[in-house]
């Protein structure tokens, strides 16, 4: 069994493995961040009305820590890196990757939302592998978010990475801090694109994409 120090040392040198050795300085910043973010997850059960120190809460400070360490995976890696892995095929048609699920943390309220991201490009000389875009719209979902942003990011990585002849995203969207607080809106929901390249610049091919969005799933 771990004491309270060794659990929070494990999880931290889990999450953030290029600290360790030389750098245990920072290991240990880390913990005294971890420590003080748990003070503050007891302080605010409180607040709302309950006993942080009571059966069933008691663990929940080192839980919610866990969790948002998990979140936020996308922040120790470069998701644009999983793009790198090409292949050269004669291919100058739109290749779509539809419906990758993600969920994100809105950066406004640490309120979830989640959806799918619809993902297109025109390639140029190069493609990746499929697996690898969806590798990438996790890693930056994964991240304190706000949907925009997260769709011109994907956009972003396809352009700088793979050079297409051009990029299209959209993303669909719910998002908890509408749809579970404040206006209670629980069928709401956001969609928005980001478009560059060839599907800037023709109305016929943005046609096309959201066409094939439209084809019911089998």
């Amino acid at each position: 069994m771990f004491t309270a120090d060794e659990r929070e040392h494990k999880l931290i040198s889990q999450n953030f493995p290029d600290n360790l050795g030389e750098q245990q300085e920072e290991i240990n910043k880390k913990i005294l961040q971890s420590q003080s973010f748990m003070d503050g997850v007891k302080n605010l059960i409180e607040l709302c009305g309950d006993d942080p120190n009571r059966d069933g809460l008691e663990e929940t400070p080192y839980r919610v820590l866990k969790a948002f360490l998990e979140y936020t995976e996308g922040y120790r890696e470069d998701p644009k890196l999983h793009l790198m892995k090409t292949f050269d095929v004669d291919h100058q048609e739109l290749v779509l990757v539809r419906d990758i699920e993600f969920h994100s943390m809105c950066e406004h309220h640490f309120a979830p939302f989640f959806g799918v991201a619809h993902v297109g490009y025109i390639p140029n000389e190069k493609i990746t592998g499929l697996s690898k875009i969806a590798r990438m719209v996790e890693g930056y979902a994964k991240r304190f978010q706000v949907q925009e942003r997260l769709t011109a990011q994907i956009a972003g990585a396809i352009e700088e990475i793979l050079a297409p002849q051009g990029t299209m995203v959209v993303i669909e969207a719910k998002h908890m801090c509408m749809c579970g607080r404040g206006i209670r809106k629980t069928h709401a929901s956001t969609s928005t694109t980001s478009v560059r390249g060839s599907f800037a610049e023709r109305s016929d091919l943005r046609a096309e994409f959201l066409s094939l969005l439209q084809r019911p799933n089998n």
